[in-house]
C-alpha cells in the first residue's frame, strides 16, 4: 500500500502498525533497497514499511507486500521524525525495527529462528530494547565497486572494536551503558564527526508513550539505552551495514583518500550469524 506522506501514514495506516514486530526502512538513496526490504521480510517481520523518495522502482510483487511512504529522508532530523511519528502512532508494546537500506539486521540463531521468536524470548526477561552493533561491511575492491558496496564482495573488520564508558550531563557513569566504537569510523575517524562515531544503536525497541529517539540514536527512556539488565547478560544484535562505506566513497572529502577498505584484519563476510556470534560480534545471553 502506498502513502503520499508520513503524516497520511499515521493516520490511515495504523493496520500495518497493529502487530509486530514491524521494520522500518528509511530509504536515503536507491542502494540495495529491495535487498534490505527482502531482508526484513525473511527474518520474519509482520510489516515492512519503506520510507523512500518517489524515484524509486521496485518489483510489483515487492511493492504490493511491504508499505510504502513517500518521505525525503535527506533532511536534517528526518531519523527521528520518522521514529518519532510511528512510536506515537503505534499500539504500546509494538515492537519496531528500523535501519537504513543497505543494512541488514542479524540476531543469534537468525537462520533458524524468526525475529518473533527472540524478541517474545527478550520480552520474557523483562527487556524493551535490544542493543544493535552496526557493523561496518563493505567492498573488498573499489575499482569493481567504487561506491564500496557489494553483496558478493562483503567484508568486515574481525577485531578493532571497543568500548567507552558513558557519561551523564553530570560527568558520571550511566549504569548498563556504554559508547561502542569500530570499523571504518574508528579507521578512519579523520573523515567522520565525532558525534557519528559511535556504532551502537537500539535498533529494536517497543512503543511506549512519551518515549522520543534522539539524534545520537538513543531513547529518552535511559532503560533502553541499557546493553542488559542488572542480573545477567542480554540478547544482543548486529546490523551489517554499508551505509559507512557508501559515505566515504561518495563524499568527494575522502573518497580520493581512501584506495582500498581492507586491511590486514579484514575478513569476507559469510552473511552468518554464526560469524558474528564467534567474533564476539553479538551474543545470545540466556537464549540457546
Amino acid at each position: 500500500m502506498r502513502y503520499d506522506s508520513l503524516e497520511e501514514f499515521t493516520r490511515k495506516g495504523k493496520a500495518a502498525l497493529a502487530r509486530g514486530p514491524v521494520a522500518l526502512v528509511l530509504v536515503e538513496d536507491l542502494v540495495e533497497v529491495e535487498s534490505t526490504l527482502r531482508h526484513c521480510q525473511l527474518a520474519g517481520f509482520k510489516a515492512v514499511v519503506a520510507f523512500a523518495p518517489p524515484e524509486l522502482t521496485l518489483p510489483v510483487e515487492l511493492e504490493t507486500e511491504i508499505h510504502r511512504v513517500r518521505h525525503d529522508m535527506t533532511q536534517e532530523g528526518a531519523t527521528e521524525h520518522v521514529v518519532n511519528s510511528v512510536i506515537r502512532a503505534a499500539p504500546a508494546g509494538t515492537w519496531l525495527h528500523y535501519c537504513y537500506n543497505a543494512e541488514y539486521l542479524f540476531y543469534p540463531f537468525c537462520e533458524t529462528r524468526s525475529i518473533g521468536e527472540m524478541l517474545a524470548f527478550h520480552s520474557e526477561e523483562r527487556r524493551d530494547a535490544v542493543l544493535t552493533y552496526v557493523i561496518d561491511i563493505y567492498a573488498g575492491d573499489l575499482q569493481a565497486f567504487p561506491n564500496g558496496v557489494s553483496l558478493e564482495d562483503a567484508h568486515l573488520d574481525r577485531s578493532g572494536y571497543y568500548a567507552l564508558a558513558r557519561h551523564d550531563e553530570n560527568g558520571q557513569p550511566r549504569e548498563r551503558q556504554l559508547d561502542f566504537f569500530g570499523g571504518l569510523r574508528w579507521r578512519f575517524e579523520e573523515h567522520v564527526p565525532p558525534a557519528r562515531r559511535r556504532i551502537d544503536r537500539i535498533s529494536l525497541f517497543r512503543a511506549a508513550p512519551g518515549l522520543r529517539l534522539r539524534a545520537d540514536h538513543t531513547f529518552s527512556d535511559e532503560e533502553y539505552n541499557t546493553y542488559s539488565c542488572p542480573w545477567h547478560h542480554n540478547i544482543t544484535t548486529a546490523l551489517v551495514s554499508f551505509r559507512t562505506a557508501k559515505a566515504l566513497k561518495t563524499n568527494p572529502g575522502s573518497t580520493f583518500d581512501i584506495p582500498s577498505f581492507r586491511w590486514r584484519n579484514s575478513v569476507p563476510f559469510r552473511w552468518h550469524s554464526q560469524q558474528l556470534l564467534d567474533l564476539g560480534l553479538m551474543e545470545p545471553g540466556q537464549w540457546f
